[in-house]
């Protein structure tokens, strides 16, 4: 049975008490006494998502129905984003008051693994062996390092886009015919145009489309010794896209600077954007923030760069480790792989979250990915999973997710180059260059 779930800041409950990390349960060095036949292991977990929580808590209840004797007792901790990340990191760097089992945001990955591979987090490889060959290995490679597997996925975050199909077919767009970056550039530029109306979206803070784009490209934000590089050919080019794409007027910033802000989520729900390019999990967002669109809008696969072998890849993330010291660290992760990787587990994740779940097993199973009764087949015009197995073949991988100065680029073009490109009207290579300086600067070399 799932423990109790608590709501903490850290900001309400001082600084004082987030520093006394030794008070805390969890992370202890001392050895863990094996429990009694069907006595239950207690596994203490952070999350930042409350609807991680839920999730988490269904999959202990799942685990508990098929593992009487070795039951879970979980008791899941919800924090707001930031702070949990900084009590994680505080946590870490004081070598106690860590929880045994943590949800880390990808861009947050990297602060929680040293260049040299040095972590706290345990290496799961041997737990994901039993599901390995059913999973997109290029989520699992997101949260490997140094060919340890020290993070589960949520979703593959595969990116898609979601259109306005109702708003397209009163200004006579097909966006069945949409398969290039030229082709959505050409549709927006067309449908602006006709209606005076946002087509897609040029979002300033978050580092979203501008990776896919240079995946399709074959390119990366760090060269081949994983050092920051940002002002290459690859990556301008991205940039220069987006942005003819601007001027074009076939895609318009937005208030709130991304598709994933409650802003956004009012323009966007009264018809003011046609398209948006993210990754699948945005599904929640509409079913949960945009009722009125339902039956309006159609998902289809994400431009592609022409003659690409990347049709997609994987945009956001959740790995989900378990603490090397924690005394309950073989226990956890074996419920965990359960909870992450298992069948069962992923197709909670679809019906429960309305992700795209990493067990490539579920996409096959239409008793679940096309039950009419389910919210998000019901709000959808066309079959999130039908898109997906079109692109399966061509999700690739971008390895600059996996550097672990990532956080800090991530941090400055959110803050500064997207908004000097998209807002500001600086050109892509004058803004990449200065990045370029600030983050050598930032980082050392």
């Amino acid at each position: 049975m799932a423990g109790p779930r608590r709501y903490l800041s850290l900001v309400a409950a001082g600084l004082a008490g987030a520093l006394m990390l030794s008070a805390c349960s969890g992370g202890s060095d001392e050895p863990a006494a094996a429990p009694a036949d069907g006595e239950a292991t207690s596994l203490d977990m952070w999350v930042f998502a409350e609807l991680h929580a839920d999730y988490y808590e269904q999959m202990a209840a799942e685990w508990n129905e098929q593992n009487p004797d070795r039951p879970v007792d979980l008791d899941v901790t919800v924090y707001p984003y930031q702070d949990m990340h900084n009590k994680l990191q505080l946590a870490v760097n004081a070598g106690s008051g860590l929880p045994d089992v943590v949800d880390i945001e990808v861009n947050k990955f990297g602060n929680f693994v040293s260049a040299d591979g040095r972590t706290p987090l345990m290496d799961l490889s041997e737990a994901a062996k039993p599901y390995q060959d059913d999973i997109v290995q290029a989520r699992l490679d997101l949260y490997t390092r140094a060919e340890k597997v020290l993070g589960f996925p949520m979703h593959v975050g595969a990116f898609v886009t979601f259109y306005n199909a109702a708003l397209l077919e009163e200004a006579g767009i097909d966006y069945t015919t949409i398969e290039t970056w030229d082709d959505f550039s050409a549709a927006g530029a067309t449908y602006n145009e006709a209606t005076g109306k946002a087509f897609g979206i040029a979002s300033t803070t978050v580092n979203f489309v501008e990776p896919l784009i240079v995946a399709q490209l074959g390119g990366n934000f760090f060269d081949e010794n994983g050092d920051v590089d940002v002002a290459n050919p690859d990556v301008v080019k991205a940039f220069e896209m987006q942005k003819a794409m601007l001027d074009a007027g076939a895609i318009s910033t937005i208030p709130g600077g991304s598709p994933d802000d409650e802003q956004a989520f009012g323009v966007i729900n009264s018809g003011d954007y046609a398209a948006v390019v993210y990754p699948a999990w945005y599904t929640s967002r509409f079913v949960d923030y945009m009722p009125d669109l339902a039956g309006d809008v159609a998902i289809a696969p994400a431009p592609v760069v022409e003659g690409s072998d990347v049709a997609t890849i994987g945009g956001g993330g959740t790995g989900t480790a378990v603490i090397e010291s924690s005394p309950k660290k073989d226990f956890a992760a074996e419920w965990l792989a359960f909870a992450k990787l298992s069948p069962e587990a992923n197709v909670a994740v679809w019906e429960v979250l309305g992700f795209d779940p990493v067990n490539m097993s579920v996409w096959e199973d239409e008793a679940v990915t096309k039950d009419p009764e389910n919210k998000f087949n019901k709000y959808f015009r066309t079959n999130l999973f039908d898109v997906l197995n079109e692109v399966k073949d061509g999700i690739g991988h971008f390895d600059g997710f996996a550097n672990p100065n990532l956080p800090t680029l991530n941090n400055l073009f959110t803050t500064t180059t997207l908004t000097e490109v998209y807002e500001n009207g600086v050109a892509p290579q004058q803004a990449l260059d200065q990045a370029q300086k600030d983050l050598q600067n930032q980082i050392g070399k």
